[in-house]
């Protein structure tokens, strides 16, 4: 598989994580579910832009570098706190095995991503071919 199409797999596949991270964590009340939250939305459209559009191009990795970043951190702050920590009882709620699941496969993917991503800034600024 191509470097560029596997690339832009994960990461799409990231924003998907996360955007079913986001509803769950408005459902569960750990978000708040106003218009504030729908901030979001344009961080999601630049997110997608740059894996779309502009693949293969120093500001796409750019964007999926930031955002991978971003999607790593998500598993980290539940994990050490609000929603899977130890005081918790998501894990055992219904639903929780998404819940956790989801936040397990958006750290992978996302990690994944920002290889990925990494590399081919790499690749671009040796002039390699993709």
């Amino acid at each position: 598989m191509k470097h560029n199409a596997m690339l832009t797999i994960v990461s799409l596949l990231s924003i998907l994580l996360l955007t079913f991270h986001l509803a769950d964590d408005i459902v569960r009340g750990f978000e708040r579910g106003g218009l504030p939250n729908l901030t979001a939305v344009p961080l999601f459209v630049i997110w997608l832009y740059g894996t779309t559009v502009l693949a293969g191009r120093r500001s796409g990795y750019i964007i999926i570098i930031l955002f991978s970043l971003l999607g790593m951190g998500v598993p980290v702050i539940h994990m050490k706190g609000k929603g899977v920590g130890v005081a918790s009882s998501i894990a055992n709620s219904t639903g929780g095995f998404f819940f956790v699941w989801a936040l397990i496969a958006l750290g992978v993917l996302a990690l994944f991503s920002l290889i990925l991503a990494v590399q081919g800034l790499w690749r671009l600024q040796r002039g390699q071919s993709q």
